[in-house]
């Protein structure tokens, strides 16, 4: 009667740490997917003297990056303004720090032709190049 019970604790052991292993296996690889796979995120550094570096890591190659600053979020009276415009991958910009001494970067991505300074909303890339149409005056009046 030994025997059994001795060969039933031997495959729970079995059984258990085998578990435990495809546990950690599975771990492992969606740590290494999510770590694979992270989303962009902005670094900051001083350069020295008035200049310091932003640069967007993660970030894709092919894309068409802009940093926005405002010194304060989430406030009417103080809107996000274009500090930099990229080119085709670039991921790293230098600013000079006179305006922007103290405040908040975000990085936009255009996602399509229209830079985001003429998109006529830049939250919604489908939106469009801004267009002013001018219905009145008709008269020929110049307007300023």
């Amino acid at each position: 009667m030994k025997a059994p019970a001795q060969r039933n604790r031997f495959s729970n052991k079995f059984i258990t740490t085998a578990a435990r292993v495809f546990f950690a296996a599975i771990c492992l690889f969606c740590a290494w997917r999510g770590l694979s796979q992270t989303a962009p995120f902005l670094t900051i550094a001083p350069l020295g003297t008035n200049q310091f570096s932003i640069t967007i890591a993660n970030g894709t190659n092919t894309g068409n990056y802009e940093l926005w600053w405002t010194p304060v979020l989430a406030n009417p009276d103080y809107p996000w303004m274009t500090a930099a415009v990229g080119t085709t991958g670039q991921t790293n910009f230098m600013l000079n720090m006179g305006v922007y001494q103290t405040g908040f970067f975000r990085a936009l991505m255009d996602t399509n032709s229209i830079p985001l300074w003429e998109a006529a909303d830049p939250n919604n890339q489908g939106a469009g190049i801004l267009t002013v149409f001018i219905d009145s005056p008709t008269n020929g009046a110049v307007m300023q």
